[in-house]
């Protein structure tokens, strides 16, 4: 990859510019220290061989058909002050240009994020959600990526609840905290109560671990590919599909997502970064 491959359009000159007129916090020199750091994190991920070794992991999903794919981004956290952000913000860049999306076709979103990051995303084309969507956001005609490592179990619920028909989940693929571990580590009447989309999609759902490696333990630690093939989906029982109520989370004890309503409360980001 060219040194200059995530260089915003138009030049050094017009983008420090931009940095300080349109935020009004964080200076040219600032920005550009974001872009400077977030590129020595993708020279890290490539020198590593942690991102040619997940490769095979991100390309096993078959779902797509040759339409063009888009992305979304949830609970990326305050990757301009934290490695682990970063890093994962890196990955999902590489994951990108490797699946052809262009940078405007992938939303992101995080209640956490500074408009120095605002500025920073900006910069690097992708494109901010207007609003806390709470994992709700619904797949469409087009396959769908959405990248939402480290994320509370609650927004992967949303999601699935949102896009619950098997048409619709298998034209998305996960890349996230691990479906099989969260159902290793959470006791199964917690499980089907609190998180039951989750709990009803397991067998329906593949999956493919990211390879452990020692300098990102923390930063992919339980992160895997998750996808739901068709023939998989139409497998599962009538009852399955006709349960369709949007979960409240009335009863749980330990919710890891911002509601809309809760943003600016002083509440802990969406993603839980290590």
């Amino acid at each position: 990859m060219a040194e200059g491959a995530w260089e915003p359009p138009g030049g050094r000159r017009r983008r420090r510019r931009r940095w300080g007129r349109e935020r009004g916090r964080g200076g040219p020199e600032e920005g550009g220290a974001v872009l400077r750091r977030l590129r020595e994190a993708r020279d890290e991920l490539l020198g590593s061989g942690f991102w040619e070794d997940s490769t095979g992991a991100v390309r096993a999903p078959p779902c797509g058909s040759g339409r063009p794919w888009r992305c979304v981004c949830y609970g990326l956290g305050r990757f301009g002050t934290c490695p682990n952000a970063r890093h994962q913000l890196a990955f999902l860049l590489l994951l990108l240009q490797r699946m052809e999306v262009p940078p405007d076709r992938c939303l992101v979103f995080d209640p956490a994020f500074s408009e120095l990051e605002v500025a920073a995303l900006g910069e690097l084309g992708l494109r901010l959600l207007p609003e806390n969507e709470e994992g709700k956001h619904q797949v469409g005609d087009s396959p769908t990526l959405f990248y939402m490592v480290h994320c509370g179990k609650a927004l992967y619920n949303n999601l699935l609840w949102r896009n619950w028909a098997p048409a619709a989940l298998s034209n998305m693929v996960i890349i996230g905290n691990s479906f099989k571990g969260m159902q290793e580590r959470v006791l199964s009447r917690i499980l089907e109560r609190d998180y039951s989309y989750i709990a009803k999609i397991l067998k329906g759902t593949e999956e493919v671990a990211l390879p452990a490696h020692p300098r990102y333990m923390d930063t992919f630690n339980d992160t895997s590919v998750h996808w739901f093939p068709l023939h998989k989906l139409e497998q599962l029982s009538a009852e399955v599909w006709e349960f369709l109520e949007e979960p409240t989370y009335q009863e749980c004890e330990d919710l890891e997502i911002i509601r809309k309503e809760d943003e600016g409360k002083g509440h802990s980001p969406v993603a839980v970064q290590s």
